[in-house]
């Protein structure tokens, strides 16, 4: 069939293509569950907290099917359009025969209640087709998107490790994930036009930048809507009514990163995975943070130019984004524009965006080996993985011999935006890098910042933590201080 032709959204399930005649912000999971009668798939938290909810997507890339975890429970059906849907209960095959995740799950006694048991096979099932070496810490990193609260982790990580060395049975393996069949059927329901759903609220994917930026200029109250995991809670757990939406996911041209001139672009619909990848593989004292940003499924789901848009005070990507001196390109209609991505932040949720103008991409300047960029950044939170940072800080420091001759400091946590701690920068410009000018400018940042208390922490917790992360930084620059990723790996391994 020519996906082209249909006005509903389609997707591939175990080798047939469903057409979805839903509302469109209708979720995967109530699709799976109360359509399709998938009952494996369980709703836990609604919101991409728990993993109970997890299941993998399949879309047709430069070099076969790209597989990824996503929540099922805050992804809307319609952006599915094109993709391949995999459920626990796809993995046995005809006879019963469990696949090997599901069979290192049972050796390993890795299941209780049961109730999470099928989200973590489908994390791990990601992880079986994308790394066939994985270590330990490849599977903890895996699985930190799911809970579990009555079997414990230990035999949940051994059936990870095992799964590897299990023979291929089940109905998915390495192979078959990639045949010419599965890539054949996923590209014959590839859509060459826009996909519109005239059911409440209404819902459009345009396939071209021009065609989505002619539409958002002609109905600005419109919902952009790109990776779903915050607009999905505004339906599962605020239950509003939203207005049409316009979905980013099908413009070819904003799920691109490319590099040129000095910088790296990442569009729009860019996933906040394959962003951090291409941000990590040049700063790679980045890795930290990028790793313990929300979880994998969510971090497969959601955009990197989605957590800027939102413009939320918390949001982990912006502060290190500004520290480097990022800058957004933004269009309306055929007009477009770039700004420092400081710029765009105007209050606590307001952006400098004229109705009806979006953010295209964000511009990353590209670091000079005859100029190098002293970078880290450091997220505080109660937990390590999956949690709400406290206070968030980056640091973008250039020395040459010996005095620091440039330096951009941003936190996240401390006020109603992301903000730079400008009198701390200015206290460093100029002087030499030592202890007792680091010391001296920690001073400052009771003038730079004021932040609140709240259930996270205290205005005076945040106050501390700000001034000791400027240590913590020239400590780990000096070389007098364990390295921030050797002792996150060091924790995460013990």
């Amino acid at each position: 069939m020519d996906g082209a032709r249909s006005s509903l959204p389609r997707f591939i399930l175990d080798g047939q293509v469903i057409e979805a005649d839903v509302a469109p912000t209708t979720t995967l999971l109530q699709y799976l569950r109360e359509t399709l009668g998938r009952t494996g798939t369980k709703e836990g938290c609604a919101e991409g907290d728990c993993g109970a909810c997890t299941v993998v997507i399949g879309e047709p890339g430069d070099e076969g099917v790209r597989y990824r975890a996503i929540n099922s429970c805050i992804r809307f059906v319609p952006t599915l359009d094109g993709r391949e849907v995999i459920t626990s209960e796809s993995l046995a095959d005809a006879a019963g025969c469990l696949h090997p995740v599901q069979q290192a799950m049972v050796n390993a006694h890795a299941s209780q209640c049961g109730f999470c048991t099928p989200g973590f096979v489908m994390s791990l099932f990601a992880l079986y087709l994308n790394n066939p070496t994985a270590d330990r810490v490849a599977v903890v990193d895996a699985l930190s998107g799911n809970l579990c609260r009555c079997t414990g982790y230990r035999p949940i990580i051994d059936a990870g490790l095992a799964m590897q060395s299990l023979p291929e049975t089940g109905a998915w393996s390495r192979a078959q994930s990639q045949s010419a069949e599965r890539v054949a059927a996923l590209r014959a329901i590839q859509r060459e036009d826009t996909l519109e759903m005239s059911a409440a609220p209404g819902y459009a994917a345009p396939t071209t930048l021009a065609e989505l930026a002619r539409r958002y200029a002609e109905a600005p109250a419109a919902l952009l809507l790109a990776g779903g995991t915050d607009v999905g809670l505004w339906v599962t757990k605020q239950f509003r009514d939203l207005p049409p939406l316009l979905y980013i996911g099908a413009v070819r041209e904003l799920s691109a990163v490319t590099e040129q001139a000095g910088q790296l672009e990442i569009g729009a619909a860019v996933s906040l995975t394959e962003a951090f990848e291409a941000i990590v593989a040049r700063y790679p004292t980045l890795a930290e943070v990028a790793n313990r940003f929300a979880s994998p499924p969510v971090r497969n789901s959601g955009t990197l130019c989605g957590n800027i848009a939102n413009g939320s005070p918390i949001g982990d990507s912006m502060p290190v984004l500004i520290a480097l001196g990022a800058t957004v390109r933004l269009r309306h209609g055929e007009n477009e524009r770039v700004i420092p991505l400081e710029d765009l932040y105007l209050g606590y949720q307001k952006k400098s965006l004229a109705p009806g103008e979006l953010v295209v991409s964000v511009l990353l300047p590209l670091p000079s080996a005859d100029d190098p960029v002293k970078v880290a950044t450091y997220k505080i939170s109660k937990r390590y993985e999956q949690d709400i940072s406290a206070v968030c800080a980056a640091f973008a420091m250039r020395v040459q011999a010996g005095v620091v001759v440039d330096a951009r400091i941003c936190f996240g946590g401390v006020g109603p935006t992301p903000m730079r701690a400008r009198r701390v920068e200015a206290a460093l410009i100029g002087q030499p890098f030592s202890e007792v000018v680091c010391e001296a400018a920690r001073r400052h940042f009771s003038e730079d910042f004021q932040p609140i208390s709240d259930m996270r922490a205290s205005a005076a917790y945040r106050q501390t933590v700000a001034s000791n992360l400027l240590r913590r930084f020239y400590l780990e620059i000096s070389g007098q201080g364990m390295p921030l990723m050797v002792h996150s790996l060091q924790l995460h391994t013990a």
